[in-house]
């Protein structure tokens, strides 16, 4: 018995011999500040990636990363406001903001009119008191949330938030301009625009009436 165990023993250590490979350890790999064919430059360490963010960086943009500096909402982008910047903030803002703020921002998106309003009415950019708030307001918002909407800062980087910001101001600046503001050949072009009659007051909403009740006995 003792031989047969001691045979058994040597058998298994033999299989587990035969399992232990050095493949990965022996694969072709590109180390550190080494060369490398692959690469143009023959440099195997690679620049990081544009937007990389290395882990544990310290973000001392206080503007850039919070929307806040010295605990208050700045009221100045800390980035240029470009054409590109506002195509980008339109397009993201449809993806994540116009089904409860709406298309111009108005509140009245798709969840906010199936009953979301019930637990809270959803933001409208064109109230005065959204009008008035300093740009970092909206972008702390999407970072952190507000109310009933959850933080978006782990589902947009903070570029698109700025960028989603810049395209709430257009659309504060689409619906509540004073006349005096716009240049006067852009007021002209507005003016000479053909216009349906009555367009100036919109229609009011239907309101649904309630269907009669329904005798007793009647068929469904």
């Amino acid at each position: 018995m003792r031989s047969r165990a001691l045979w058994l023993a040597s058998l298994a250590a033999l299989f587990a011999g035969l399992g232990c490979h050095q493949d990965m350890w022996l694969q072709p790999k590109a180390l550190s500040q080494t060369k490398t064919p692959v690469f143009a430059n023959a440099a195997a360490s690679r620049a990081s990636v544009r937007g990389t963010v290395e882990f544990g960086k310290p973000m001392t943009d206080e503007a850039y990363y919070t929307g806040r500096v010295n605990g208050v909402p700045v009221s100045e982008f800390p980035i240029p406001v470009t054409e590109e910047l506002l195509r980008r903030g339109k397009e993201r803002f449809m993806v994540n903001c116009s089904h409860c703020h709406g298309a111009i921002g108005n509140g009245k998106g798709m969840i906010a009119q199936r009953g979301f309003t019930l637990a809270r009415p959803v933001g409208n950019y064109h109230s005065e008191r959204l009008r008035n708030m300093p740009i970092g307001h909206f972008f702390e918002v999407i970072t952190n949330g507000y109310g009933t909407m959850y933080p978006m800062k782990s589902r947009i980087k903070p570029a698109d938030r700025w960028a989603i910001a810049a395209y709430i101001r257009v659309l504060q600046r689409s619906q509540y301009t004073p006349i005096q503001q716009i240049p006067q050949e852009e007021a002209a072009r507005l003016e000479a625009l053909p216009r349906e009659p009555g367009q100036d007051a919109p229609p009011e909403p239907k309101i649904m009436q309630p269907k009669p009740a329904m005798p007793a006995g009647a068929n469904l």
